[in-house]
């Protein structure tokens, strides 16, 4: 019993729902942010100290996340068929070397605006927020809200639904089609490939290393430890210098801190700026800082969608599991 059908798939997917629909209608995944681990680790982003590394092609920080990150980056099949009901899709395989944006090849990057004759460079990465819709919302149960405070994606589960990108505020995880699970088990019909985004170098943090980025910053701009030590570093410094906080309370609160000394609502004013000139200005990839940004998750349509999908979520989970164990994979 090495192979599994789709159908054999779907029957399984649907019969784990409507058990697991029952149990987690009182108590689901949903419901668990307020129990996480309260000791998570966080970073803190100076923006004062952080120039872009303007003398350098890429900043330094970008150019080591994609070394780190390299081996997972995705390796597409040829030929990417377009997914239903979509008569396009996200490819891309051809730009690897796009330094200037996120994408599934790059994971940080750094933008740069001038405010009030400051000259501001900014970082841009995943918020690994406190109660992260995109890990909550997921109908693929692919995003985990981890007990150390990152916020991973599982490649081998996602099914590149996109979801996740929309209901972060930032629209952060890029998706790359031709590479994932919905090609084994629904190639036509599910999904579009695997979302990406940074893991916060989620291997290094177990290990109770720092992140790379952290790590290879020429000018100490990034600071990485405790979540609470970080919230209160970046308080400190922002009142020395009379600055502003970000993401402290955007999207309920993120385990990601910028200080900047001009104030974030101007930074996103310039940023939608620059967004608005792009020849796409709709299109992911290029982050503004909406400034205390709401949680889809405390919305009414947030609750309902969280309500919905916790049967839905658990049962793709399970079919998956039962996928995995048939192919002979388990667990890693």
């Amino acid at each position: 019993m090495s192979n599994i059908s789709r159908r054999s798939f779907l029957k399984r997917t649907i019969a784990a729902g409507t058990v697991s629909g029952m149990i987690l209608s009182g108590t689901n995944k949903f419901a668990l942010a307020s129990q996480r681990n309260l000791d998570q680790v966080g970073t803190f982003i100076d923006l004062t100290k952080c120039d872009g590394c303007k003398e350098r092609d890429v900043p330094v920080c970008v150019s080591t996340c994609r070394t780190k990150n390299k081996s997972k980056f995705p390796q597409p099949i040829e030929n990417i068929q377009n997914y239903w009901p979509q008569k396009k899709k996200e490819d891309w395989s051809d730009k690897k070397d796009l330094t200037k944006r996120l994408t599934p090849y790059n994971w940080t990057f750094v933008q740069n605006v001038k405010v009030d004759g400051k000259e501001i460079s900014i970082p841009r990465r995943c918020m690994h927020c406190d109660n992260p819709p995109c890990a909550n919302l997921c109908p693929f149960s692919a995003q985990e809200k981890t007990p150390e405070g990152p916020v991973v994606i599982d490649p081998n589960v996602c099914f590149g639904g996109a979801k996740c990108r929309d209901v972060c505020p930032w629209g952060i995880p890029a998706r790359q089609a031709g590479v994932g699970l919905y090609l084994k088990v629904a190639p036509k019909f599910a999904g579009g490939g695997v979302m990406y985004k940074c893991d916060l170098c989620y291997d290094l943090v177990k290990a109770g290393q720092q992140p790379a980025c952290v790590e290879a910053c020429p000018n100490g701009a990034i600071f990485f430890g405790s979540k609470e030590e970080m919230l209160k570093m970046a308080y400190e410094r922002a009142e020395k210098i009379k600055g502003f906080v970000y993401g402290d309370k955007e999207n309920g609160g993120t385990s990601t801190f910028y200080v900047s000394p001009v104030s974030f609502e101007k930074i996103h004013e310039q940023l939608e700026k620059q967004k608005s000139k792009q020849p796409n200005p709709d299109a992911p990839g290029f982050p503004t800082m909406p400034v205390n940004a709401g949680n889809f998750l405390d919305t009414a349509n947030g609750v309902a969608a969280a309500v919905l999908l916790a049967p839905v979520a658990t049962a793709f989970a399970a079919g998956i599991s039962a996928y995995r164990t048939m192919k002979g994979e388990g667990d890693e």
